[in-house]
Parts: C-alpha cells; sequence; structure tokens
C-alpha cells in the first residue's frame, strides 16, 4: 500500500489475507498511513471467501450461526478501516445445499448484521457461483428490495458468458460498488485500457442508472510487470469525466 499511496493512488478496496489483519493493532496502523495521506478505504474483501458455501450457504445451521460471529470481525475490521462495503461472493452453483428463498434469507440475516455496524454487505456477481446469473442477481433484488446491494466485476461477467451490461441492468439501484479490468481476445482480466471494453458506453449506462459509488481497478498481480502500469490504467480512467480520482 505504501508504494501505491507514493504513485498517487487514495481510494482502496483492501484484500484482508490473515486472522492477524483483523486485529486491531494492526487496522489502526494501517488507518493511520491512509490517514496521513488523504487516502482511504472504500472497501474490504475477506480471506474466507472460497469458504463461504462450506461457512454461510450450507444446510448445517449451526455453522452459519458460527460464520455469522466470525463475519462480525470484517465488519468491526471495515468499520476501523473507515470503509462502507464487504464484499460477498456467496455459494458456489456445484453447493446448492439451499434453495434460492433459503439463500436470499441467509443473505439478508448477513445483510442486516452488517447495518448494525453501519457496513453494507455486497453480493459480487462471481463466475462458478450462483450469482454468476444477472437473472439470479435480478430475482435477488426483487425479493430483498433495500436489503441488498451488489458488486459489479466486469471479468466475472466475462468469465460466466454473460454480459456486464445486462448483470449492471439486473442490479440497477442496488448496485454500489464497481470493480473494472479490461480483456482482449486472449486475456480476460487486462489493466483497463489494455482490452477492449468499451468503457465510455460501460459508464455512459451506469451514470443514466444513477450509479455514484466507486470503481476500483481489480485484477491480480499476474496481469501487470511494474506498478507504473497501473498509474497508466488510472490515467486511462480519469480520461472519462465521471472518474474523479
Amino acid at each position: 500500500m505504501d508504494r501505491l499511496l507514493q504513485l498517487g493512488f487514495r481510494r482502496f478496496e483492501v484484500f484482508l489475507n490473515s486472522f492477524s489483519e483483523l486485529e486491531k493493532p494492526y487496522l489502526q496502523t494501517q488507518k493511520r498511513i491512509l490517514d496521513g495521506c488523504g487516502a482511504a478505504v472504500r472497501s474490504i474483501h475477506p480471506f474466507t471467501s472460497g469458504f463461504e458455501s462450506f461457512l454461510l450457504f450450507s444446510d448445517y445451521i449451526r455453522r452459519f450461526h458460527d460464520g455469522e460471529e466470525f463475519y462480525k470481525r470484517y465488519f468491526e475490521a471495515a468499520a476501523e478501516l473507515g470503509a462502507s462495503i464487504v464484499v460477498l461472493h456467496g455459494q458456489k452453483k456445484v453447493s446448492k445445499s439451499l434453495t434460492e428463498e433459503q439463500y436470499f434469507e441467509r443473505y439478508e440475516k448477513l445483510y442486516q448484521l452488517g447495518r448494525r455496524y453501519h457496513i453494507t454487505l455486497a453480493q459480487e456477481n462471481v463466475n462458478l457461483y450462483r450469482s454468476e446469473s444477472p437473472d439470479f442477481i435480478r430475482r435477488m433484488r426483487c425479493q430483498l428490495g433495500e436489503s441488498c446491494a451488489f458488486v459489479l466485476d466486469i471479468k466475472q461477467s466475462f468469465r460466466a458468458g454473460s454480459d456486464p451490461f445486462v448483470m449492471a441492468e439486473a442490479m440497477a439501484d442496488r448496485l454500489v460498488h464497481v470493480h473494472l479490468n479490461d480483456r482482449d481476445g486472449q486475456e480476460d482480466c487486462l489493466l483497463p485500457g489494455r482490452g477492449s471494453v468499451p468503457y465510455q458506453y460501460f459508464f455512459n449506462q451506469l451514470q443514466q442508472m444513477g450509479y455514484s459509488g466507486d470503481y476500483i481497478i481489480e485484477v491480480y498481480r499476474k496481469n501487470f510487470n511494474k506498478l507504473s502500469e497501473l498509474v497508466e490504467a488510472a490515467c486511462f480512467l480519469k480520461s472519462f469525466s465521471c472518474i474523479s480520482g
């Protein structure tokens, strides 16, 4: 993070990657560093995302209740860092031990738990998860109304064989956060500006929907060689009027 701050980045989604990173001393140190640079964490990503099918969305209710208690730590961590969003992957498609109705009920309980900490638990569209389907997301929004929120990830839509524009429409006014990346004929997770995603059209669509949340560049470490490439991607995005920093 220090290097990114030196390069001028000021808004972050933080991946919390271990139990120790949920502890107050670590979080307070990070917050001091961010505050000293006028920077902010907008969202956090749990290191247990890959276990949510087992931990939160299985038919073993005792484990769900234990999972609720553990996810309080993420909500507390988000609040400590000054973030407002915790990202949820949810249940894998192959693990449909719950009906759709039961899934929505579990999610709503977790969502309301997050609100006690003034945190929004936002369902991300993720390839190979139930949330990869725009129809699933649309039904979730219609069922839960204001008791849900969503994160749109462009690459996850492409990987699922769906259109990110259709996914954005399914999320509608409950979209609170966006992960940006690009793609070409060979790679589906490139830095913005390195591929063929029609960003002007994409941003226009979201503006017409009334979207007012953040745009976060989300790629993996293998998707760039030098940190200066991140700066180039940020400059590309800032060429669009809806991107302020």
